[in-house]
């Protein structure tokens, strides 16, 4: 449980965020009702009246369409796939966008001008394409053998294994074991994901999360930086959460190499209970969900709970 003063804050918010609060921290049952109003109002409604009459958001399948590769401007965020990510993400009913998958049957991606729904050559774009496209009940099972074919010896996956890549990315072995996660809870097949998913976990936990095998320091530089939304980038709050979904999913328990991660995670609790937003991705957006860096993030908090309320359950 969290405190009275600590809750009411988390559920003075978007209703994408105050059904999950309600559901996954406070056990409330107003959580459905609320999850009603997110298409209709907020950051839900809002994004959902940007989208194009194709069904797309910004014309573009990953990028907008007036964005050119030789433009300097960082990556933008106002594409479909990203917009369709954040709608997944803050509970739209699959019926509302309606027709979406339809329409988006006839969009091409922007590398090799691929259809849609069959996903190109980026496990991270497909991982996002499969979670999707089973959110919107789009026909996606190719994806899923897709990324069975390009699991990497070490047990992972590289968003660049096309261009020769061998040794997996922290990036893209969460994300693709998000997506096949994301998989086995919608169709049930668990037998025909265990595998890529057991290796794809144990790429990361044999790196306690967040270390490189080589040398045994971090990664990344914001290997740590909790942020949201965090996009297709890695950090250890959305590694340990996965590993919470995982373990709900397959009714097992956490592995102790997440234990420093996640010492890590509550170490970074303010005194006031709230979690900062430890930094906020460039590039163009609809509009922005969470606070500032440095600012105390609704949304981090939130992840960090639930996965802390996990962690200390066991």
């Amino acid at each position: 449980m969290i405190d009275t003063r600590l809750g009411n804050w988390l559920l003075d918010s978007d209703p994408a965020l105050r059904w999950q609060v309600e559901r996954d921290l406070l056990g409330a049952d107003s959580w459905r009702e609320t999850r009603n109003r997110v298409s209709g109002e907020g950051f839900g409604g809002s994004l959902l009246r940007h989208q194009d009459p194709d069904g797309q958001w910004a014309g573009g399948a990953y990028f907008p369409a007036d964005f050119s590769f030789d433009d300097e401007r960082p990556q933008p965020w106002t594409a479909t796939t990203w917009a369709l990510n954040q709608l997944r993400e803050w509970g739209v009913d699959a019926s509302v966008p309606e027709g979406t998958a339809e329409k988006l049957s006839t969009v091409r991606w922007e590398y090799e001008d691929l259809p849609y729904w069959g996903g190109e050559v980026d496990c991270c774009i497909n991982a996002m394409t499969l979670s999707n496209g089973l959110w919107l009940g789009a026909d996606v099972d190719a994806i899923v053998d897709w990324f069975l074919k390009h699991q990497l010896d070490d047990g992972g996956w590289n968003c660049e294994c096309v261009e020769g890549s061998f040794v997996s990315s922290f990036h893209s072995t969460l994300n693709t074991l998000i997506g096949l996660l994301d998989y086995q809870l919608c169709t049930g097949d668990a037998a025909r994901v265990a595998e890529a998913r057991a290796g794809g976990e144990e790429y990361l936990l044999e790196r306690d999360l967040f270390r490189r095998r080589s040398t045994g320091q971090p990664f990344y530089s914001r290997v740590f930086s909790l942020a949201h939304p965090r996009r297709a980038y890695y950090h250890v709050l959305a590694a340990a959460d996965y590993f919470r979904a995982a373990a709900a999913a397959d009714g097992t328990r956490a592995d102790p190499r997440m234990a420093e991660v996640m010492e890590n995670i509550r170490s970074q609790r303010q005194a006031d209970g709230t979690w900062l937003q430890g930094h906020r991705l460039d590039g163009d957006v609809w509009f922005h969900v969470d606070a500032p860096s440095g600012q105390p993030s609704k949304w981090v908090t939130f992840q960090a709970l639930r996965v802390l309320n996990w962690w200390d359950s066991l």
